[in-house]
C-alpha cells in the first residue's frame, strides 16, 4: 500500500454505532472523514448533515466504488460485515471492521485471506486495546511489576428490555450476547493471556433462539484461565481483573472504556494510574489505523488480525455449546 499524507474515511451503515464514533475523528491527526454510506440516501444525508461529512451515498456499493476513500469503517450488523469488507476489500479499501467482526469464523477468515492477498489493511474496531490507560495496564505486565498473569477474571452486563425486534434480539441480525458482549472479554483475556485451548461455556436464552447470558470459562495455552461473564438481562459492574504471581491489576468499571487501573502488589501500597481518553475513545483506533495506512502497513500489532480468528474461534465454540448457529448475510451491494 502507498504512503499518503491524508487518509480519506468513509463509513458504511448509519446505526447508532456509526453516531457514536464520528465525532472522534476530529482528533485524529491526518485523518479526514470524507463520506457515509446507507442503503437509503435519506439516511446517509441525514447522518452526513448532522455530523458535517461531505458526501453522502444512498448504496454502499457507489461509496466503496469512489476513488477518493481510502478506508471504510463498517459499522453494519454483524452479518452484513463480510460481504461489506470483501467488496471494500476487492476495491483496494483498507478496512475496520466492527466487533465482532463477522457472524461466523468461516466469515472472518474470507475477510482475512482477502486482506492479505489484495495487500490491503484490516482491523478488527476493538478500542479497548488503544485506550491509554489500556496500553499502560500492557505496560505494568511488561515490566513484570505482578509477575506472571495466571488469571483473567471479570464480567460485562448491559442490561437491555427485550425486544424481538431489536437487532440486539434477533437472530437473523447476529444477536445475542456473546456476538456482543462475549467478545469484549474473550478479547481482553486473549490480549493479557494469549490463545485458547479449552472452552466451556453455560448461556440463558431468549425466546428469539439468541443468548441473553453466558458464563465463559477458558484454558489458554500457556496455562493461564479466564473466568467470564456476560448478559443483557441483568446489571453488573463491568470489572476486570488480571491476575498475576506478585499481584493484580485492577481495571475499573467500565473496564471495555476505562479511565484508570489500579495496581496491588504484595507489600506495597496499591499504585493508580489514570489516563483519559481522547474525545469519546475511540479516536485511539482511529489513529491506529490512519498511522499504519500511512506507513503502509496491513496489519496493527496491537491488534492483530491473528487474534481476531482467535477471539472469533472461541466466540463460535461458546455459540456451539449454546445451539446457536450464526449466518454471515448473503448481500447484494447496490
Amino acid at each position: 500500500m502507498r504512503p499518503m499524507n491524508t487518509v480519506r474515511w468513509g463509513i458504511v451503515g448509519t446505526g447508532a454505532i456509526a453516531h457514536g464514533v464520528a465525532g472522534d475523528f476530529q482528533f485524529v491527526p491526518g485523518a479526514e472523514l470524507t463520506a457515509v454510506a446507507s442503503r437509503t440516501r435519506s439516511k446517509a444525508q441525514a447522518f452526513a448533515t448532522k455530523h458535517g461529512v461531505p458526501r453522502a451515498y444512498g448504496s454502499y456499493a457507489e461509496m466503496l466504488q469512489a476513488d477518493d476513500i481510502d478506508v471504510v469503517y463498517i459499522a453494519t450488523p454483524h452479518p452484513q460485515h463480510r460481504d461489506v469488507a470483501l467488496s471494500a476489500i476487492a476495491n483496494g479499501k483498507a478496512v475496520l471492521v466492527e466487533k465482532a467482526f463477522t457472524a461466523t469464523l468461516d466469515g472472518a477468515r474470507q475477510i482475512v485471506k482477502a486482506a492479505r492477498e489484495n495487500g490491503v489493511f484490516a482491523m478488527e474496531a476493538m478500542w479497548t486495546r488503544f485506550l491509554p490507560v489500556v496500553a499502560a495496564a500492557r505496560e505494568v505486565v511488561a515490566w513484570g511489576r505482578i509477575g506472571d498473569v495466571v488469571s483473567v477474571q471479570g464480567d460485562l452486563y448491559a442490561y437491555r428490555e427485550f425486544q424481538p425486534e431489536h437487532r440486539l434480539f434477533a437472530k437473523e441480525l447476529g444477536g445475542g450476547a456473546i456476538l456482543d458482549l462475549g467478545v469484549y472479554v474473550v478479547n481482553f483475556a486473549q490480549a493479557f493471556l494469549g490463545d485458547v485451548k479449552s472452552v466451556d461455556c453455560i448461556t440463558r436464552l431468549y425466546p428469539s433462539g439468541v443468548d441473553s447470558a453466558a458464563n465463559i470459562s477458558l484454558a489458554h495455552t500457556g496455562g493461564g484461565l479466564s473466568s467470564l461473564a456476560v448478559g443483557f438481562d441483568g446489571h453488573g459492574p463491568g470489572r476486570m481483573a488480571i491476575i498475576g504471581t506478585k499481584g493484580w491489576i485492577e481495571v475499573e468499571p467500565r473496564f471495555h472504556h476505562p479511565s484508570m487501573i489500579t495496581i496491588h502488589r504484595n507489600g506495597v501500597l496499591p499504585r493508580i494510574i489514570e489516563a483519559m481518553p481522547t474525545g469519546r475513545g475511540y479516536s485511539h483506533e482511529f489513529a491506529e489505523v490512519t498511522q499504519r495506512i500511512r506507513e503502509g502497513h496491513t496489519e496493527s500489532p496491537t491488534m492483530p488480525l491473528e487474534d481476531t480468528l482467535e477471539v472469533m474461534r472461541v466466540l463460535e465454540s461458546c455459540l456451539r455449546q449454546a445451539g446457536i448457529k450464526h449466518c454471515d448475510a448473503e448481500l447484494t451491494l447496490v
